[in-house]
């Protein structure tokens, strides 16, 4: 219940004096949950999905520096092959494998000439025998078998080398349709010509970038729940001052009524006050409508159901409290703190690395590998139908000579980017001046708003004490009191909107300087 303070009874009307109108505190119920500036934005935080996207984004950009970092480190891969072909590597031509397989035949000729040569010579040779006293008989028996063994031989001969000169032809045969074949390289980065230093550097700053990025999500929310707040906050007091004013104006209309039956004041001036009373009722349903569509979206921010009653912990206060609070202001702490500048600087940190990867281009590349090699069929010892392997080990040098300016001209355009990025920077410091500056005129304006609508509710105060005074004594009409209390209505209303924007003002400035958390 509210504490109202009562005037004197004038002809048996008792009228309100506004003084305490807004000193009642309304005991919510067991289930409203009260809420905050400080639990509203760590609900806000945890809710938002943003900021989830935020916090994945950092992960991601953590990731990315670890896997940055592998680049310095030896790196192992394992392969495997099979092919099969339709005809097989073949050494020797068909006129060879054709000689080979025939050898002892090609020869056969030229043992047969040497053959005669050698049957001339012991057909001598028995004639000899037979003139120095060999019996004939013998001697020509004699001769006559060794020429048969000869013979004999020569066959054999080139039974053999037909059969030596097969084999020869069927171990030059590779049989190589199936081929199996399996390796493992190790390849040692040695130098990159700084590739490798730029794309871990570029790690880095996007990790950074992210964080930075997090910040900026985080104070984008912080603000916007501190005004989703302060709106609630002045709502419900503008509620309260609305209610507050139907009750004056309601009574008001009651008086206004008696007098009209008494004879001592006119219809016109009855309906003009209930004029008012339809006004003032509609104003409490407006901002009433308003109050319950503000607690709806500060549900929605801190992940509250909608229809969850919530009350906030300055909304049933008797004034708002307002503390002067002014930080240092400092444009060079709020370019040091600035997320957005903190990201632009990052953005140009960026494209500089971007340039010394891309310059890496034309530069040696200088790498040690090594490793391991394995096939089936292998020719470590001839051509063997299994598995032989041997170890490898090298130095790879790779000299770019001539690429047409491709690397080039990529440099001068991340150069480009760079220079953009600097201006963008440059520009954003100061627009940010500029808006700290404006930040804390915006404070000083609020803060003499604010002295200045206390100082107005007191001559609206005296206004309507002397219009309730005068209207008691019957020299003043109904719509002096009328303006007075609609005089009165708007200072009050002036206050909180001027409490209000000292609140929303000073979280500017925070922002402003970056120091908003």
């Amino acid at each position: 219940m509210s504490r109202i303070k009562h005037s004197k009874v004038v002809k048996g009307a008792k009228w309100l004096l506004p003084f305490c109108v807004l000193s009642f505190l309304p005991v919510a119920s067991d289930a409203q949950q009260v809420l905050s500036l400080d639990s509203c934005r760590a609900l806000a935080l945890r809710n938002n999905k943003q900021m989830s996207i935020s916090k994945l984004k950092q992960d991601v950009a953590h990731n990315l520096k670890k896997a940055a970092r592998t680049k310095y480190l030896p790196h192992v891969s394992a392969i495997g092959t099979y092919e099969h072909t339709s005809d097989e590597i073949s050494i020797l031509n068909d006129e060879q494998k054709t000689r080979l397989s025939s050898l002892g035949t090609n020869l056969a000729p030229g043992l047969g000439n040497g053959l005669s040569g050698i049957q001339s010579t012991l057909t001598q040779a028995g004639g000899m025998l037979a003139q120095l006293g060999a019996p004939v008989d013998a001697v020509q028996q004699m001769m006559g078998g060794l020429q048969q063994q000869m013979q004999q031989g020569v066959g054999n001969l080139q039974g053999l080398l037909d059969t030596e000169g097969q084999k020869i032809v069927d171990a030059f045969r590779t049989d190589t349709r199936n081929i199996w074949a399996g390796s493992v390289l190790l390849f040692q980065p040695i130098f990159m010509g700084g590739g490798i230093v730029a794309m871990n550097k570029m790690a880095d700053i996007g990790e950074e970038m992210a964080a930075n990025s997090s910040d900026a999500r985080r104070q984008s929310v912080i603000y916007a729940t501190d005004q989703a707040y302060w709106q609630i906050v002045s709502l419900k007091h503008k509620k309260r001052l609305a209610e507050s004013y139907l009750q004056l104006i309601k009574k008001l209309d009651n008086d206004v009524q008696k007098m009209i039956e008494e004879g001592v004041a006119t219809r016109s001036e009855g309906l003009s006050v209930s004029v008012k009373v339809s006004e003032a009722e509609m104003a409490v349903q407006k901002v009433d409508n308003g109050l319950t569509l503000s607690k709806m979206l500060l549900c929605q921010m801190i992940g509250v159901p909608m229809n969850e009653a919530v009350v906030l912990a300055d909304e049933d206060s008797e004034n708002i409290s307002v503390v002067a609070v002014r930080p240092e202001l400092s444009v060079a702490s709020a370019v040091e703190n600035r997320p957005e500048l903190k990201m632009l600087s990052n953005t140009v940190d960026m494209t500089k690395q971007t340039t010394n990867l891309l310059k890496a281009g034309n530069l040696p590349q200088v790498a040690l590998m090594g490793g391991y090699a394995i096939s089936n069929p292998n020719v470590l010892n001839g051509f063997e139908k299994k598995f032989g392997g041997f170890w490898n080990v090298g130095v790879m040098v790779r000299i770019p000579i001539w690429n047409w300016g491709d690397v080039a001209y990529k440099v001068r355009a991340s150069k480009g980017a760079t220079a953009i990025a600097s201006l963008e920077l440059a520009e954003a410091r100061e627009k940010i001046e500029l808006q700290v500056n404006q930040s804390s005129f915006r404070v000083d304006e609020a803060s003499k708003r604010l002295a200045m609508a206390e100082a107005s509710i007191k001559r609206a105060e005296e206004n309507l004490r002397t219009a309730n005074l005068g209207f008691s004594e019957g020299v003043i009409a109904p719509t002096v009191v009328m303006e007075a209390q609609t005089a009165w209505l708007q200072a009050q209303s002036q206050k909180i909107d001027a409490e209000i924007d000292v609140k929303l003002s000073q979280v500017d400035l925070q922002k402003a300087l970056g120091t908003l958390q």
